[in-house]
């Protein structure tokens, strides 16, 4: 794996085994929200639930805004993947997580 991270090199990871410190869950899934069409519907579901999903009620005199829970578009679970193209800022965080993932060159 440590040839296939390089900067700027598009890579396919996958997940082999879930580590059992939520710190490292954190990461994976924080590189797994990196993709752009995960990205991209992040983005669109924040929108969504700021226009529709979020409800007012008036308490005490107040406008109270109910918030709607954040959609989950990525799992850390063995057998997940995703892809990216790798910047000098996220090696150290694939450094940390490698040896839960399996890394190959995007097709």
């Amino acid at each position: 794996m440590p040839d296939l991270i390089a900067p700027l090199k598009t890579v396919t990871f996958t997940v082999t085994n879930v580590p059992k410190r939520p710190a490292e869950r954190k990461t994976i899934l924080r590189l797994m929200r990196m993709q752009p069409q995960i990205r991209r519907g992040l983005k669109n579901l924040a929108r969504r639930r700021r226009q529709h999903d979020n409800v007012p009620i008036r308490h005490g005199g107040k406008i109270w805004i109910i918030r709607a829970k954040a959609t989950r578009l990525a799992n850390v679970e063995p057998g997940a993947t995703f892809t990216l193209t790798l910047t000098p800022q996220i090696i150290p965080d694939l450094k940390s997580v490698e040896r839960y993932l399996k890394a190959q060159p995007a097709r």
